[in-house]
């Protein structure tokens, strides 16, 4: 895949485009005005092709560069709607030439993603640590504070990556929610996942399973638990959705059991009770065994 010829903006990449390797349009520009003309208005597409802010590795386009089956182009946002700022910071763990480690807060998005693009921790980290090459090794949802790997030497980003896709990275999960003094546990959950783009909440079907998560309880007190959540499987949502399974939600969540209207206002007073606890591997490149444990704690429980 080529570089991008468009530097970052606060942080923040270029949008990348890659053509299709077939199609019916003469130009770039056509097919940038089926692609986005009816999202953003064919005059905004036109304008920003007037403006030279569509480019391909070789330079700007315009109206009349043919259409390469295949190739690639990039842009940036020429505006993003009003993020309110997430009031918490984002603190540095650890760091050293090859990887940064994060304790991120509750609401802050890992990278940019849907409505957040400018204000999320990917972003935060590399204007702060003045590291533009800065990548996440995974994720956490939005909601979910503490420990995130991030890769700040290019070369070795798909080690670390691969100690995610091939389950080599241990996890470990907090959750508060209702205590239910008949729920058995330690219990592992099994079912299968499915999560529908542009769905809020992610749901359990009938067939084979491809999520695991072993659930035991902490301690309880005043009718709340603290469950500790080891998951095998990394499906979107799949905390959430197995506590809510054994009748126990976390608490403050706003998609489980009820989906919460979009027109709410966030509530940074009553962020979602979960927490990426600790992260343990063997480094891919020093061989150096690594565990890391956030400082964050949920509400009623020290860390």
């Amino acid at each position: 895949m080529p570089a991008s010829p468009l530097p970052q903006r606060d942080g923040i990449d270029p949008v990348r485009v890659k053509l299709p390797q077939e199609g019916p349009w003469p130009t770039a520009a056509d097919y940038l005005r089926e692609r986005y003309g009816r999202a953003v208005g064919p005059d905004r597409v036109a304008g920003m092709l007037a403006r030279g802010e569509f480019v391909a590795a070789h330079g700007p386009i315009d109206a009349d560069t043919p259409f390469t089956p295949g190739g690639y182009l990039w842009f940036h946002r020429e505006e993003t709607p009003y993020e309110e700022p997430v009031p918490f910071e984002v603190e540095v763990l650890y760091r050293d030439e090859r990887i940064v480690v994060a304790d991120k807060p509750h609401f802050l998005a890992t990278t940019p993603r849907g409505s957040h693009v400018t204000d999320t921790a990917l972003a935060r980290l590399r204007r702060d640590l003045d590291l533009p090459a800065l990548s996440p090794a995974h994720r956490l949802d939005r909601l979910t504070a503490g420990v995130v790997l991030f890769v700040a030497d290019p070369r070795h980003r798909g080690a670390y990556q691969g100690l995610f896709e091939r389950r080599l990275a241990r996890k470990e999960y907090r959750a508060v929610a209702r205590h239910d003094p008949a729920l058995e546990l330690p219990a592992v959950v099994r079912s299968r996942i499915v999560k529908v783009r542009g769905e809020m909440a992610a749901y359990e079907v009938p067939g084979e399973p491809n999520a695991e998560t072993r659930v035991e309880l902490v301690g309880h007190r005043a009718g709340l638990a603290l469950y500790r959540l080891l998951p095998h499987t990394g499906r979107t949502h799949q905390l959430r959705v197995h506590l809510n399974r054994l009748g126990v939600p976390i608490l403050h969540d706003p998609i489980y059991p009820v989906v919460r209207p979009a027109s709410e206002p966030e509530d940074f007073g009553a962020p979602l009770q979960l927490l990426a606890r600790s992260l343990e591997f063997t480094d891919p490149v020093s061989g150096e065994e690594h565990r890391f444990r956030s400082r964050r704690a949920l509400a009623g429980w020290p860390g």
